[in-house]
């Protein structure tokens, strides 16, 4: 059945001091919407999901082990699954991620990367 969500009645996840998420599951897809401030980082990891990441406002730093993107607003960085990554958050961002298939990770709440992660990049 179509259902509608807002982003407003989804309660945020604090994941480190400068990351939060709120996100959606349905049967083959995972969507998300990160809060991030400045010299917040997400952790070098990979996953097997493929990851569409779309920056409404902000920039976020992208680092792989043969090169660094910088994508601001309207701009996406896909990241086909099992690429290690890393992310430093160079302004406030508003950022949407989609990933295929669902974050089983973190419906388990086993994706521990962000676990004693640095505040600087």
């Amino acid at each position: 059945m179509p259902t509608v969500h807002r982003w407003d009645d989804i309660a945020p996840e604090q994941i480190t001091s400068h990351i939060s998420r709120r996100y959606v599951t349905g049967d083959g897809v995972t969507v998300a919407r990160f809060a991030l401030t400045k010299d917040g980082v997400v952790p070098r990891h990979a996953h097997p999901n493929e990851q569409i990441s779309c920056v409404l406002s902000g920039k976020l730093e992208f680092r792989f082990d043969d090169r660094t993107v910088v994508v601001g607003p309207g701009e996406l960085m896909q990241i086909p699954g099992d690429v290690p990554h890393e992310v430093a958050v160079l302004e406030d961002a508003i950022v949407i991620d989609v990933f295929e298939p669902i974050r089983q990770d973190w419906l388990d709440r086993t994706d521990t990367y962000f676990k004693d992660a640095p505040t600087k990049p």
